[in-house]
């Protein structure tokens, strides 16, 4: 019981105060706070930054890249804009808008990359290019560069999508950005090595049509390419989501879980967050984190289905700050394992531990050896007598733990000491040593400005890795040591020479979710037409006689017709659906070839009330790139809304499902997309949810355009009782 009692208390002291936050994390300063982008900066705060939007509702002023601080990643102040109503880039046009900004630390300054939606060297009204500008602190003040990073990219009489970037730093020390947007696709250029220029010329890794938003990082030998996709600004049907493929290099080729490419007209996209049928829909433009405890973590906007716009109807959407926990299952990043979004209260991130050092007072907590002293909230050991020193903790450590530092070198070595191993950098090496046993890895640069030292400890297993002081997931150098003695004592910080330590932590590991969240599953077969004959149940919406059944398969011409707006020329063939939970699934061949323009073809499974009110789950022709898109239209403020999310990708032949449930709190039904390149694997998506008054029922479609000519040919209509 003793020693029961000793091994709580330390895990209550390395895991720091149990807390939890609610979301939007956001509406302590804002009601709309979209593209949020976050770093933590050398004073220990994180800050978020987000597109330049009014924050409040009424207030009628945008604010130029409104930034925002926190000490716990759940309580937000708003801090100031970047940029003050005047001071705009000399290159932007007057009335240029700023976008979507993405900050990082590169070599001793802050750099910020952000989308310029006009120019004065053309007349075109949205020529986008992507500005960039330093600070020597996270708030400011921001110095514009010259000229853009990216400039204006001609596409016949428009211009591309120069929108949305995303720095990313490699092992190597090349810097990338990446940016890019539906009309164009994403691209990945090399910057010089300032991150104020470009270098060579620029890739495509995602195809147009699809995908803005990028975001990298790199993680066990994979660069992660995350994307959103759909549509981010449709209100009350908005279902904007995020994608991701991995590659093994920063330029691609990106594939995702399937193996499909991020660049084939038939475009792949493993989903990581898709909105669930709660409050939240059109979840996106995210950046991601890494708390004390090792747990990553996704900022993103959403939007609240019940108060989509900031002020009046059709206006700006209103789309704040969310924050959740982004699990690692098989190899590919979800948002609390395929779960969604979070609405009610959730544990928040670990973002102090039983050591928790910023150094904005005396050593009391410390016992020192040397020459350590604290100045500007930071501590440093001067140059000695060349001899390695120690600062070390009057706490002792143990068990799995994750420790953390930022270092700024100029002497010989600096790192940190825990229990029997040492994780030094040294010159341009990371040194992991223990009991005798040694790793080291190459580290380009060193630590000559400051970058984070972060060591994990679990078992007899150390792993350290040194990023960027600002904390992405792009490790310059990782090491993986087994050691041979115990790793619990003491925890000290290291010196041979001059060395800088700051915001340093000890917390308990975080465990990993490695189950994914349960998906839907089929059961009981309970209702079917295989179109063999015999079929009974069904009923037209405005009857299309060139509809037929011959050979066991529903054979369907696609009509040019459609339901979106309020023409409703296209037919609709429809039965009643059983009660209570199931999954409708059908098996619907469409031959739209790959790359050629054909908007908007499309057959597949409709969820129905009305003309106006349907959520309809197609393969889809849009522009050049063959997707399933599960599209939303329902009324709203006296108009028709409509809007989209993405499934998987299709292939000629393709499985579509549609899960009903009922959410017993509040009676909506909520429909669940799911598709399948084989009928086996299949890719669940995001939820589109009824009203509790409303009796949808299930059936299919095959409109969007009659040429060129082209038949959708339904193999079967089956409904099983769900599991």
């Amino acid at each position: 019981m003793r020693i029961a009692a000793v091994a709580s208390l330390v895990l209550s002291l390395l895991s720091g105060p149990s807390s939890s936050y609610a979301n939007p994390v956001s509406a302590g300063f804002a009601d709309t706070f979209a593209d949020p982008a976050v770093i933590r900066g050398l004073d220990g705060y994180w800050y978020s930054y987000g597109t330049s939007d009014p924050l409040r509702e009424g207030e009628g002023r945008h604010h130029r890249l409104p930034i925002a601080r926190s000490s716990d990643l759940v309580e937000w102040t708003y801090v100031g804009d970047a940029f003050g109503e005047d001071n705009l880039p000399p290159y932007a046009a007057p009335g240029s808008l700023l976008w979507a900004p993405d900050v990082r630390y590169l070599d001793g300054r802050y750099v910020m990359y952000f989308t310029v939606t006009n120019t004065a060297s053309t007349p075109h009204p949205w020529d986008f290019s992507i500005g960039v500008a330093t600070a020597p602190s996270p708030t400011g003040p921001w110095t514009h560069q010259a000229a853009p990073v990216v400039p204006p990219r001609p596409a016949g009489d428009s211009y591309w999508n120069t929108i949305d970037p995303a720095q990313f730093t490699d092992v190597d020390g090349r810097k990338y950005l990446y940016f890019g947007g539906f009309f164009g696709g994403l691209w990945v250029t090399e910057l010089t090595p300032d991150g104020l220029r470009t270098v060579g010329q620029p890739a495509q890794v995602a195809i147009d049509n699809k995908f803005e938003g990028a975001y990298v990082v790199r993680r066990d030998g994979f660069y992660y390419l995350l994307a959103s996709s759909a549509n981010c600004c449709a209100g009350p049907t908005t279902g904007y989501s995020v994608l991701a493929g991995r590659a093994t290099s920063p330029r691609g080729p990106f594939v995702d879980r399937e193996g499909q490419p991020l660049l084939a007209s038939r475009a792949g996209g493993t989903p990581v967050l898709d909105q669930n049928g709660n409050r939240w829909i059109g979840t996106g433009h995210h950046s991601q984190l890494t708390d004390l405890s090792g747990q990553d973590w996704m900022l993103y906007h959403a939007i609240d289905r019940a108060d989509p716009f900031l002020d009046e109807p059709y206006g700006i959407n209103e789309r704040p700050m969310l924050l959740d926990r982004l699990d690692w299952i098989d190899g590919w990043p979800v948002v609390r394992a395929g779960a969604g979004p979070s609405e009610r209260p959730e544990e928040a991130p670990v973002t102090r531990g039983s050591v928790d050092e910023r150094f904005t007072g005396d050593l009391s907590g410390w016992r020192s050896t040397d020459d350590w002293t604290v100045q500007d909230g930071y501590v440093r050991h001067g140059a000695g007598n060349g001899k390695a020193a120690t600062l070390i903790s009057r706490r002792g450590i143990g068990g799995d733990l994750r420790a953390e530092t930022d270092l700024r070198l100029t002497g010989r070595s600096g790192g940190l000491r825990i229990g029997g191993a040492t994780v030094l950098v040294s010159g341009n090496e990371l040194v992991v040593t223990a009991g005798g046993a040694r790793r080291t890895t190459a580290l380009p640069d060193g630590a000559a400005t400051w970058r984070n030292l972060a060591v994990t400890v679990k078992g007899r297993t150390i792993s350290a890795q040194v990023g960027s002081a600002d904390r992405f997931g792009d490790p310059r150098a990782t090491v993986r040591l087994d050691s041979p003695v115990r790793l619990s004592g003491s925890f000290a910080l290291v010196a041979e020479g001059q060395a800088d330590f700051d915001n340093v932590s000890v917390a308990r590991l975080f465990t990993p979710v490695t189950r994914p969240a349960p998906a839907p599953r089929s059961g009981t077969l309970l209702d079917a037409d295989e179109f063999d004959g015999t079929g009974r149940g069904w009923q037209w919406v405005r009857e299309d006689t060139s509809a037929r059944v011959t050979g066991g398969v529903l054979r369907w011409p696609v009509q040019g017709a459609d339901l979106v707006g309020t023409a409703n020329a296209a037919s609709v063939l429809l039965r009643t659906p059983p009660e209570g939970d199931y999954i409708v699934e059908t098996k619907v061949t469409l031959d739209l070839g790959e790359d050629t323009v054909r908007n908007y073809q499309q057959a597949g499974l409709v969820a129905y009330v009305s003309d106006d009110d349907f959520a309809r789950l197609c393969q889809v022709a849009i522009w050049n790139t063959r997707q399933v898109e599960y599209g939303r239209e329902l009324p709203f403020a006296g108009r028709l809304s409509y809007g989209g999310n993405i499934a998987g990708p299709p292939a000629t032949t393709t499985w579509l499902r549609l899960a009903h449930r009922v959410d017993p709190a509040n009676g909506e039904h909520e429909f669940r997309a799911g598709s399948s390149r084989d009928g086996k694997t299949w890719t669940w998506a995001g939820v589109w949810t009824f009203p509790k008054d409303t009796a949808p029922r299930i059936g299919l479609v095959a409109h969007g355009g009659a040429q060129p000519a082209v038949d959708a040919e339904f193999d079967y209509v089956r409904v099983y009782r769900s599991k």
